[in-house]
């Protein structure tokens, strides 16, 4: 059964087991908004349910970033009337790429999802994202009925897709905060992560950081995290530099437990590489003219 604490008035956060999500709710006097739908049908309806037990405005959705537990109950909700689902540019690109691979990892918790068969199963997609090209920080305001929210991404971090959801002083963060467990590198931008977590600590009108999963926090957790993420960006480095690679030595060097120390060796090192070869080949430079005695320099 869902856990529901009101956070501000109208401001909700939403807990489901399954993944320790936490979704969110925002209340209007028109409309209300509802972040994150779970991994599938039976997690989508827990979170209904309990937005249904608050009010029965019509809905909007917003899915924080493209992982699996995040957006799979979207086809719940669409059959609830919801009809605008915002996302940032790049998660909808993402959804529509591995949505039907992510099946397979909700499976055990949502059989239904992972076959793709039975009632809101179907991948609903984002109608609406963030305005620009998606590299660039960005932001949009959905107006609620007296009660407006601001959607903006800082840069990359836990994905290339990850919206904050900001209304009053609380932030819904997605993953972008992890809490109660190291972060998930699997698909992340380690170096840009922290930039962006230091970016979210300074916004100085937030007081309240709502994570994906785990408990609220405040903007001091955000920068420590930001603060580990450079060490372990720093030490890493170091290993990679040296050429020894992710080894069991090196993992043990970072600030997170190994087997997520070696995600984030092996993803700096993929991002390396991915870099080194987008930079165009440097011109080899000309040997300058051999100078024999009694010749005049070259002008």
């Amino acid at each position: 059964m869902a856990r529901t604490q009101e956070l501000r008035r109208g401001v909700y956060v939403i807990g489901t087991e399954n993944w320790r999500l936490n979704s969110g709710l925002v209340v209007g006097t028109q409309r209300a908004l509802v972040i994150d739908t779970g991994a599938g049908p039976r997690q989508g309806r827990e979170i209904l349910a309990a937005v249904r037990d608050i009010t029965t405005l019509p809905l909007t959705v917003v899915n924080t970033h493209a992982h699996y537990d995040h957006y799979m109950g979207n086809a719940v909700f669409a059959r609830a009337g919801a009809t605008e689902f915002w996302a940032h540019k790049a998660c909808a690109t993402a959804m529509g790429v591995v949505g039907e691979f992510q099946r397979s990892i909700v499976s055990t918790q949502e059989p239904e999802m992972g076959e793709g068969s039975g009632i809101d199963t179907q991948l609903v997609l984002p109608t609406n994202t963030l305005p620009g090209n998606g590299r660039r920080p960005s932001l949009t305001r959905i107006d609620l009925g007296e009660r407006p929210v601001t959607l903006f991404f800082l840069g990359p971090g836990h994905t290339d897709n990850d919206v904050c959801v900001g209304v009053e002083d609380v932030v819904f963060c997605g993953d972008l905060v992890e809490e109660g467990a190291d972060p998930n590198f699997e698909d992340a931008y380690p170096q840009r992560w922290a930039e962006s977590l230091r970016a979210l600590a300074t916004l100085e009108r937030y007081t309240a950081f709502v994570p994906g999963h785990g408990t609220p926090v405040t903007a001091n957790f955000v920068a420590q995290q930001a603060d580990t993420m450079e060490l372990a960006v720093r030490r890493a480095q170091d290993v990679l530099d040296s050429g020894e690679g992710p080894s069991t030595a090196a993992m043990y060097r970072l600030p997170y437990q190994a087997g997520v120390a070696r995600v984030f060796l092996d993803r700096l090192a993929l991002i390396e590489s991915e870099t080194a070869g987008a930079q165009p080949p440097q011109p080899t430079p000309e040997p300058p003219p051999q100078q024999y005695p009694g010749t005049p320099p070259a002008p």
